[in-house]
């Protein structure tokens, strides 16, 4: 049985996309999947049973309430601009990192230093949108080890539309986390790579709630 019902896609199959689309199928709720090869959305869909629907890319964004954008940062940019009207009045969770690789083998901000893609996309949403910052605070490996544990590990989130909290956080709970809001979208630099709540900055691992108290 669905904990909501409202209808999710995830958009960009990569690997948090498809950790989070497990994730959710695994809480019971019933996911939509799209990528820009159709058929990967096709075999993951296979593999995780009913839950899981394939679509094109298109169809999901007009279909779901919530829209999941796992791709990166620059293509969530032109999926707003190509799919201005499909995404009138939606949902859209941004778990996106502004980074690429540097020249010594890591990776580097594509932003200023002081800006987070959360408040970038924030002033280019589609009409009536509603943006939340989450899903991208662990690595794909400890987005799908710590999922479900107990006790359960957090997930912060941030967003300045309060009243998309509870989806928010059913959305969270249902992939397996304990969900954290820490307010609106100027919070989301933290939970972006190198902040102070990611995994890949001074957070360093998936925390309980207990440690989440403790450090915000």
């Amino acid at each position: 049985m669905r904990n909501s019902n409202l209808k999710v896609a995830v958009i960009g199959l990569g690997n948090i996309g498809k950790v989070v689309a497990s994730n959710l199928v695994k809480g019971n709720r019933e996911v939509m999947l799209a990528d820009n090869d159709f058929t990967k959305a096709k075999d993951l869909a296979k593999s995780l049973g009913a839950f899981a629907k394939p679509s094109e890319i298109g169809e999901a964004i007009k279909i779901a309430d919530i829209v999941i954008m796992s791709v990166y940062f620059a293509s969530i940019k032109e999926i707003f601009t190509q799919y201005a009207s499909e995404l009138e009045g939606k949902i859209i969770i941004d778990p996106s990192n502004p980074i690429a690789p540097d020249e010594k083998g890591g990776f580097k901000k594509i932003i200023g230093q002081n800006e987070s893609s959360g408040q970038i996309l924030a002033r280019l949403l589609p009409k009536n949108a509603k943006l939340a910052k989450a899903f991208g605070t662990l690595g794909a490996a400890t987005l799908e080890q710590a999922a479900f544990n107990i006790p359960r590990k957090v997930q912060f989130y941030a967003t300045e539309d309060n009243s998309i909290n509870t989806e928010i956080e059913t959305l969270i709970k249902d992939n397996g986390f304990e969900p954290v809001y820490l307010g609106g979208l100027d919070k989301s630099i933290s939970i972006e790579v190198f902040g102070n709540l990611h995994e890949f900055g001074a957070l360093g691992k998936a925390i309980t709630l207990e440690e989440a108290t403790e450090r915000i």
